[in-house]
């Protein structure tokens, strides 16, 4: 009996972490399907950040944010924190921004897992009522 409950604990602690949008993403090109890079959401001080961990392409891991403002102009890309202060509302994450190192742009930020899709995350950046929604597939160990 006790290990039938250790195994039940051990499959609901993987179906509610497999919930969770904590973990490494990979980010997917729109126009080409090409994977692009690996995104790091993580938990600091209460809040919700994610960092491009790395960029899969090797003749692009160099590339640096051009057209990013601040103290992020002209830094690498690969590390760079891309998704800040997220925060848990119901179901999802926002109140938070998330930039496009490739236009050097910051949008507000919405991050959640669809019922059914737990190694889909939905990354949302918009301004007011316009959008862009994304979908990054988690990577497995």
């Amino acid at each position: 009996m006790k290990l039938v409950m250790i195994c039940i604990g051990f499959l609901y602690g993987n179906l509610i972490f497999s919930q969770e949008v904590f973990g490494e993403w990979k980010t997917i090109d729109e126009d080409t399907g090409v994977a692009k890079s690996i995104v790091e959401i993580y938990k600091k001080d209460g809040e919700v950040f994610g960092k491009i961990k790395k960029i899969l392409r090797e003749d692009k891991r160099d590339m640096r944010c051009t057209e990013c403002k601040g103290d992020l102009k002209n830094q690498k890309i690969e590390n760079m924190v891309i998704i800040r202060g997220l925060s848990k509302a119901g179901e999802e994450y926002t109140g938070g921004t998330i930039l496009d190192p490739e236009n050097g742009k910051t949008y507000d930020a919405r991050i959640w897992i669809e019922e059914g899709m737990p190694n889909t995350l939905m990354v949302r950046g918009y301004v007011a009522f316009f959008y862009r929604t994304q979908e990054w597939e988690r990577v497995k160990e």
